[in-house]
């Protein structure tokens, strides 16, 4: 099966779908339209809209993940980002699991459908902190981002909700200079005070962030980022299940499961 390939980070996903959806059409196409519909679930309704939140946590909730990241041993800190953006990351610790349990039902009515939670990651970004415009994988259809502290406003940047990018192509160098200067991305900025949060639908909404600014010795903004799937959907998002999903052999090329691409791409 040829394998697409897509200039953004957290991209495999949609290039698997893409590759998959390809070799169905052309093999197999008696299930074509039962591969369509099993991702239809995860893909965001055009008229949705981020928002954004004055407070998901009490004081003494926001206190004691300052005192967690206060207090956090470097060893334990995941590094392979700091070079591309500027930031040590922890997955799914435990009092952060714990949280988003708790926030399911808020996210759930927020979005306006049922929701599971996916994986959750605390980001330490440091005077080198950006982001490149992206898309992410469906696994975080649904992100519920929090500003933790920082050492000043630094705005995120989005797109409308877009049908996700299965025809990509550039004709510019710049290709994420292409994606932002392209009318219909339409990107609005939003920028969080300390205990603020937005909800966005990262796997259908550009989003980045431009190199923080250096207003102060030391530029920091930390953040942890709750990701939510809609309910059910946990098998069909898992393309190493595909195989099964779709009784189609050929599928079983796609190898790596969904905690392969996450650790490669969160």
């Amino acid at each position: 099966m040829n394998k697409i390939k897509y200039p953004w980070y957290d991209s495999p996903w949609l290039s698997s779908y893409v590759s998959a959806k390809s070799l169905i059409k052309q093999k197999y196409p008696d299930k074509y339209q039962q591969f369509i519909e099993a991702f239809e679930p995860l893909k965001t309704r055009r008229d949705f809209k981020v928002q954004k939140f004055d407070r998901v946590f009490e004081h003494s909730t926001l206190r004691k993940i300052k005192e967690l990241i206060k207090n956090l041993q470097h060893e334990k800190f995941e590094k392979h980002e700091f070079f591309n953006f500027g930031r040590f990351v922890i997955h799914n610790h435990p009092f952060f699991n714990q949280l988003q349990v708790e926030l399911k039902d808020f996210v759930s009515q927020a979005v306006g459908e049922q929701v599971e939670a996916s994986y959750n990651f605390l980001s330490l970004y440091n005077n080198f902190g950006v982001c490149a415009v992206h898309m992410d994988a469906p696994l975080a259809k649904w992100t519920l981002d929090v500003c933790i502290e920082q050492s000043h406003p630094w705005p995120i940047y989005f797109s409308q909700a877009q049908p996700w990018p299965e025809d990509f192509s550039c004709n510019m160098q710049d290709w994420e200079l292409s994606i932002k200067q392209d009318p219909a991305n339409q990107f609005t900025a939003y920028s969080l005070q300390e205990g603020e949060a937005i909800i966005f639908s990262g796997s259908s909404q550009w989003h980045y962030r431009e190199r923080i600014p250096k207003q102060a010795q030391q530029n920091y903004c930390h953040l942890v980022f709750f990701h939510f799937y809609p309910t059910g959907m946990r098998k069909v998002l898992d393309p190493k299940n595909w195989v099964d999903v779709f009784d189609i052999a050929e599928l079983s090329m796609e190898t790596k499961s969904l905690e392969d691409r996450l650790l490669e791409n969160s």
